[in-house]
C-alpha cells in the first residue's frame, strides 16, 4: 500500500505522525511525506522520505505579528470559549488554498491508497475527495479544536470543494486519537484509539542522564515558541521559582541562543539544548510545561505529574483536563504564572502529594493499554 503523509508546516504537528508512519513503513508499505519546507528537516530526522511542496511558512512570524509590544502569548491572548476554538485553525483553513495546487500533482504522481494527516490539515480532505482516496486524521491529544474548526472549514472551503466536483468538504474516513479516553474532552468526537509513542526528534543520550542519588529531578520544557515570542522573562521566573524548592534538580530544555538573555541560573538549574524528552523523562519526578500536546502526552506516557502553564490555544484545555483527572495542576492566569510562591507551591504539591503521582501512573497505564501504532497500521492496511 502507498501512504501519503500530509501535515501543516509546523514540525511538532508532524512528529505526532511519526510512530504510525514508522509502523506502516516497517510493515512494508511505501510512505511519502509531502509538506512545506519548514518541516522537511524534521521528516529527514525521522528517517523518512519527503517531498517539498509550496513556500516556507514560518508560523512563528505570523503569531509574532499579533503580539502586543513585548507581551508574551498569555499576556496577549485570552482563553477562547469552546465554540470559538475553531479560530485557531483559521490559518490552516487559509493555508489549504495555498497548498492545494501543490498537493494535487503530488497525489496524482504518487497515487496513494491512503492519506494520513493531522486533524487540522484540511487540504488533505480536498485532495482525498477529489481523487477518491480515504483520509485518516490523527489528533495530537486533547482536542477542543477540530470539531468547531471542521464546521468553519466546510463553510470557508465550499468553493474549492465545488471546483473539484465535490458536494462539500469531505469528512475524514477515520480519526485516530492518541489521548487516553479519561483525559479526552467529552465534547470531542469519538476516535479510534492509538497508543501514543513519544517521538521528540533524534538525539544522543546525555551525559547527565542519571540524577544524583536522593535528588528529585524536575524537567522544565516550555516550548520553543514560548521563548521566541517574548517569553524570556517568563521562563526565567519559572526557573527561579523551581530552584527555591529544596532537594531538587531542574533540567530545562532551551535553545542555546536564549541562554545569555536568561542570564545566570540558580544552583541546581541545568540549561540544556533541546533534547528528546523521552531520553530523560524516566529520570524525572515531575514536569513543568506550557501545555503542548506532545509534551503533555510524553509526560503522560512516563506517568509524571505535570505543572501546566498554558499560553494560548488548546493548552488551556490540556492543563484543565490533566488537573481534572488529578495528574496535574494548571495555572492558567498571568498573575499565577508570574508569582514565584504560587509556582513553587504548585510544584511542591505535585512532588509531595502522592495522589498526583498515583493519578499520573493510572493515566500512563491507560495509555499503555491502547492499541500500538503497529496494530493500528495493520488494521488500516486491512481496511483501506
Amino acid at each position: 500500500m502507498r501512504v501519503l503523509v500530509l501535515t501543516n508546516p509546523v514540525p511538532t504537528h508532524f512528529t505526532q505522525l511519526v510512530p504510525l508512519a514508522w509502523a506502516l513503513r516497517a510493515a512494508g508499505h511505501d510512505v511519502l511525506a509531502v509538506t512545506q519546507p519548514d518541516v522537511i528537516p524534521t521528516v529527514r530526522s525521522a528517517g523518512m522520505v519527503a517531498a517539498s511542496a509550496g513556500e516556507l511558512f514560518e508560523a512563528t512570524k505570523g503569531v509574532r505579528s499579533k503580539l502586543t509590544g513585548d507581551k508574551r502569548l498569555r499576556e496577549t491572548f485570552e482563553r477562547r470559549r469552546p465554540e470559538e476554538m475553531g479560530s485557531f485553525a483559521a490559518v490552516w483553513i487559509r493555508n489549504a488554498r495555498v497548498v492545494l495546487p501543490e498537493y494535487l500533482p503530488a497525489v496524482r504522481s504518487f497515487r496513494p491508497q491512503l492519506i494520513v494527516s493531522n486533524h487540522v490539515e484540511f487540504a488533505s480532505l480536498l485532495v482525498g475527495g477529489a481523487e477518491g482516496i480515504p483520509v485518516v486524521h490523527h489528533r495530537w491529544g486533547v482536542d477542543p479544536i477540530s470539531g468547531p474548526a471542521m464546521r468553519e472549514a466546510r463553510a470557508e472551503l465550499a468553493d474549492l470543494a465545488a471546483d473539484l466536483g465535490l458536494d462539500g468538504l469531505p469528512l475524514p474516513a477515520e480519526v485516530l486519537d492518541p489521548c487516553p479516553p479519561s483525559l479526552q474532552l467529552p465534547s470531542a468526537e469519538p476516535g479510534t484509539p492509538i497508543r501514543y509513542v513519544p517521538f521528540n526528534g533524534p538525539g544522543e543520550l546525555p551525559s547527565w542522564h542519571r540524577p544524583e542519588p536522593g535528588v528529585r529531578r524536575v524537567a522544565v520544557s516550555l516550548g520553543t515558541a514560548t521563548l521566541a515570542l517574548n517569553g524570556v522573562p517568563h521562563v526565567r521566573r519559572v526557573l527561579e521559582a523551581c530552584a527555591t524548592i529544596p532537594g531538587i534538580e531542574v533540567i530545562a530544555t532551551c535553545d542555546e541562543e536564549y541562554w545569555d538573555a536568561l542570564g545566570p541560573m540558580p544552583p541546581r538549574v541545568r540549561l540544556v539544548t533541546p533534547t528528546p524528552l523521552h531520553l530523560f523523562f524516566d529520570t524525572c519526578d515531575a514536569v513543568v510545561h506550557h501545555g503542548g500536546g506532545g509534551t503533555s502526552l510524553t509526560a503522560t506516557a512516563f506517568g509524571l505529574p505535570q505543572l501546566v502553564l498554558p499560553q494560548w490555544s488548546d493548552q488551556f484545555d490540556i492543563g484543565e483536563q490533566l488537573q481534572a483527572v488529578g495528574a496535574g495542576i494548571s495555572l492558567d492566569d498571568v498573575a499565577s504564572q508570574d508569582d514565584p510562591a504560587t509556582l513553587a507551591d504548585a510544584l511542591e504539591a505535585l512532588l509531595s502529594q502522592p495522589e498526583h503521582r498515583k493519578a499520573a501512573e493510572e493515566l500512563s497505564q491507560e495509555m499503555a493499554s491502547m492499541p500500538s501504532p503497529a496494530a493500528v497500521a495493520a488494521d488500516l492496511a486491512q481496511r483501506y
